[in-house]
């Protein structure tokens, strides 16, 4: 276009010196844009990252607190069944009531965690919608390209 022609897409005048034009003004947005998503992806990655390693450290200390508190276990029935032989039970009786104790402990949490799989159920909505998804693959057939298709894809059309 030659310098002081007006765009043939603008409102018929020319643009003033300094002035950017649409497509300079949409190449500089589309950048920004650009530049706004791989930051916030940038941001997105650090918090995670920083999750992460919290996630991990709280992790490996719950670890090794149970670890500790399953070591005591031992100890406390010991406890436990020396606290009820000074009672006046002979000393196989207490270990017995312990273990008895630990059994019916063992029980009850076997029995909710057996109510807790009677709840689990299929994803049917899952399962639904792939068998949707493979009816229509299963269905679809493909279609010969039609002549102007073939010319246009070997440029003969354009």
């Amino acid at each position: 276009m030659p310098a002081g022609a007006a765009d043939p897409s603008s409102n018929g005048r020319a643009p003033y010196e300094g002035e950017r034009s649409v497509g300079q003004l949409f190449a500089a947005a589309t950048a920004d844009l650009s530049a706004l998503v791989h930051d916030e992806i940038a941001l997105a990655k650090a918090e995670l990252r920083a999750d992460v390693k919290r996630g991990v450290s709280g992790g490996v200390s719950l670890t090794v607190a149970g670890v500790v508190a399953l070591a005591a276990v031992p100890m406390l029935s010991a406890a436990a069944a020396f606290g009820i032989h000074a009672l006046g039970l002979s000393l196989g009786w207490s270990f017995l009531i312990v273990a008895g104790a630990y059994l019916l402990l063992a029980v009850v949490l076997g029995l909710l965690a057996l109510r807790s799989f009677k709840r689990i159920e299929k994803p049917h909505r899952t399962i639904e919608g792939a068998q949707k998804t493979a009816d229509v693959l299963k269905n679809a057939r493909p279609r010969p390209a039609t002549k102007e298709e073939i010319d246009r894809a070997l440029g003969r059309i354009p």
